[in-house]
């Protein structure tokens, strides 16, 4: 009799070649059922470890995450031009349809970060904005009313589709600004940033993301905040895992937290670390883990924002 893992294996696999015999993406009945299939099998609660699966399963994995990141970038670009025909795009945000879940996953993002920087941020960037800029836009309005959001997208018609939904708003219109540009080439002015929020599906292969975190830690200011989203368990089919153990060199990580409700992504928040970082090239040892490698503090929102006590890595899942 086949396992659990087994069965949840050979499911993502069959929504897999379903989702990969499509030939277009777009929103449609036929793509909405699949995609949500796919979403809520990776709901089911397990404690999976998608790195120890046979290298057939790995490499469909890394098909299906970027399946999911062009599915997400046509859905989020659609619903994009759909919002921004009103006169006044802000008011209509939440006709998104998983609106609710950016709105879990930012309260929960922000209570994280409010546990750790004491001061609010005067500039925050988020990297892989989109045309559907939706943290940057519930931040901005519901909890950093202040500050000012600096949005970095490689796509440059991803951006005018993100200006034109606050463009006529005259508050965010003065305090969010977008930028086309690989983050790989941006250095000097990442210092300027207290804050800066790395989107899950920037970097959408293990290396790739590595190298996008290194690149970070070596131009943040010393003392700056990160914010990751990662996955977990069956989510890991979804999106690309981060570690931070091994993965988050250079920063201190202070907060992880794995989501089982509705909410896809895992978090992790790091500080970067106010000493010089190693060179990337020398071995990896423990003087170059992050600090807190072995304990992790997992944080719980249930808890209104609470610190739990320190669990081991192998804890985390609650």
């Amino acid at each position: 009799m086949e396992s659990h893992q087994e069965l949840l294996v050979a499911h993502i696999t069959d929504l897999y070649e379903k989702i990969s015999r499509l030939e277009d993406l777009s929103p449609s009945n036929h793509v909405n059922t699949l995609f949500t299939k796919l979403v809520l099998t990776c709901l089911s609660p397990t404690d999976i470890d998608v790195t120890r699966l046979s290298e057939r399963v790995l490499e469909m994995r890394c098909r299906l995450i970027k399946l999911c990141g062009e599915a997400e970038g046509i859905l989020e670009g659609h619903f994009s031009n759909l919002i921004g025909s009103h006169a006044n795009p802000l008011d209509h945000t939440s006709i998104f349809p998983y609106y609710s879940n950016y709105l879990k996953l930012t309260h929960l993002e922000f209570s994280m970060l409010k546990k750790h920087c004491t001061i609010l941020p005067n500039r925050v960037a988020f990297i892989g904005s989109g045309p559907l800029p939706l943290t940057s836009i519930i931040l901005a309005t519901k909890y950093l009313m202040t500050t000012s959001f600096y949005n970095y997208d490689i796509d440059p018609y991803a951006n005018v589709k993100a200006f034109q939904l606050v463009s006529s708003d005259p508050d965010l219109s003065k305090r969010m600004f977008f930028h086309t540009a690989d983050i790989m080439n941006v250095s000097s002015g990442l210092k300027e940033y207290e804050v800066i929020f790395l989107a899950a599906l920037v970097g959408m292969d293990k290396e790739e993301k590595i190298r996008v975190i290194r690149h970070l830690a070596e131009h943040m200011a010393p003392g700056a905040f990160l914010l990751l989203r990662s996955a977990h368990g069956a989510r890991a089919f979804l999106y690309p895992v981060i570690d931070p153990c091994y993965d988050l060199q250079g920063f201190e990580v202070l907060s992880v937290f794995h989501p089982t409700d509705e909410v896809i992504n895992s978090v992790i928040i790091a500080r970067k670390q106010l000493n010089p970082i190693l060179s990337w090239n020398q071995e990896l040892d423990s003087t170059t883990l992050p600090s807190k490698c072995s304990e992790i503090q997992c944080f719980n929102p249930i808890n209104h924002g609470n610190i739990m006590e320190e669990l081991t890595i192998d804890e985390q899942l609650l």
